[in-house]
């Protein structure tokens, strides 16, 4: 391998605004509150615009790694010491729909006492969350490609679920064609043709940047125990429309596991974008490298216990956490406006107040 060029160094002129960013970003937020108005409508009760059934809802813990190199030794990463985390698994639309339709997933990991300066409008808390989704890249380059998508999801949304069955049955056949030559299509993907194996052996990614201290970067869970690594292939039978979520609350009673959190630091700007979220960064020019270990224990894995205390109050977002952690791109800045005020819609109409907690919850009682 040659030799890698050195991380490229945060400064705030890494990032480009766009002239209408503001503009597209309420267009965003009309619509996204669109989803969550017609998920109340249908079904009484209100959801996430996104990732609105999760399958997993898990304590754990966030081991940092010991004798990391300076240029991984940034942010909540600078020394070795663990978080205790809480780790919602889900899928990404934001109705909630039966497994048949089988869409990509994510994952939101939420790690707490987080030391540092803290970004804007999370200033009281002490938390620190990463999204993260099964496809190394966002589905759109920028937001407003992002908004032009977004429409005929809103429209779709809680509309002809057995269309949107049919369709994923004819496509996934399609998507496995595709793999066994070696490629991906994420539109088959999004439409319903997601492989159907189990969230827990997935590698999930950041999809578009962050600083990471004094670098930029994008991070990635992949499977580290020999029970995650065994589910990497293992395919569902989604004939029970939660067979997902059984399938984790199986795996998880018998034993634990867990993920090896990696980051792929930014080395050249004009090969690794900021604003342009749909280049995938070459591992060629950035290899993944290790930092720190999230591992979970055997436990009921999802519960409508668990689920009331996490989907119900407490959000993810990934403007909340520390200003080492930035996130970058015109795809994060508008989460930034986003999430709070989806969040806020959906907890007038659930009567739900959603919080942010200083301490892990026990999600056994």
């Amino acid at each position: 391998m040659s030799r890698l060029a050195a991380p490229v160094a945060y400064s705030p002129d890494v990032e480009t605004v766009q002239p209408d960013e503001a503009q597209t970003t309420r267009k965003i937020v009309e619509q996204m509150t669109y989803i969550i108005n017609r998920t109340h409508e249908a079904g009484g009760h209100a959801v996430r615009s996104a990732h609105a059934k999760s399958h997993a809802i898990l304590n754990g813990t966030l081991t940092v790694h010991e004798g990391l190199p300076p240029e991984l030794a940034q942010g909540i990463f600078a020394a070795p010491r663990s978080f205790d985390a809480l780790v919602r698994i889900s899928t990404i639309p934001g109705d909630v729909l039966r497994d048949s339709v089988s869409l990509p997933r994510g994952i939101a990991v939420k790690l707490f006492d987080a030391e540092g300066e803290r970004l804007p409008g999370s200033e009281a808390d002490t938390t620190q969350d990463f999204l993260m989704a099964s496809s190394p890249v966002f589905q759109a380059p920028d937001t407003r490609a992002f908004l032009r998508s977004l429409r005929p999801v809103a429209l779709t949304t809680e509309r002809a679920e057995w269309a949107k069955v049919v369709l994923s049955t004819i496509l996934r056949p399609v998507e496995r064609a595709i793999e066994a030559v070696g490629l991906q299509s994420a539109m088959l993907s999004a439409l319903g043709g997601y492989k159907p194996t189990n969230p827990l052996g997935e590698s999930y990614y950041t999809q578009v940047p962050l600083r990471f201290g004094e670098h930029i970067a994008k991070l990635r869970l992949v499977p580290a125990s020999d029970s995650f690594k065994a589910l990497e292939d293992d395919r569902i039978d989604l004939d029970d429309p939660d067979a997902i979520r059984e399938a984790v609350i199986e795996a998880l009673a018998a034993q634990g596991g867990a993920w090896t959190l990696e980051v792929q630091l930014c080395r050249d700007l004009e090969r690794m974008p900021i604003e342009d979220a749909s280049v995938e960064w070459s591992e060629e020019d950035s290899p993944f490298q290790p930092v720190a270990t999230l591992s979970v224990l055997a436990q009921q894995a999802w519960s409508d216990e668990r689920s009331a205390i996490v989907d119900e109050s407490i959000a993810f977002r990934p403007w909340n956490g520390i200003e080492a952690h930035r996130p970058l791109g015109n795809i994060m800045r508008a989460r930034r406006h986003v999430y709070p005020i989806t969040a806020s819609h959906r907890s007038a109409l659930t009567g739900c107040p959603i919080h942010e907690p200083k301490t892990a919850p026990r999600l056994d009682g």
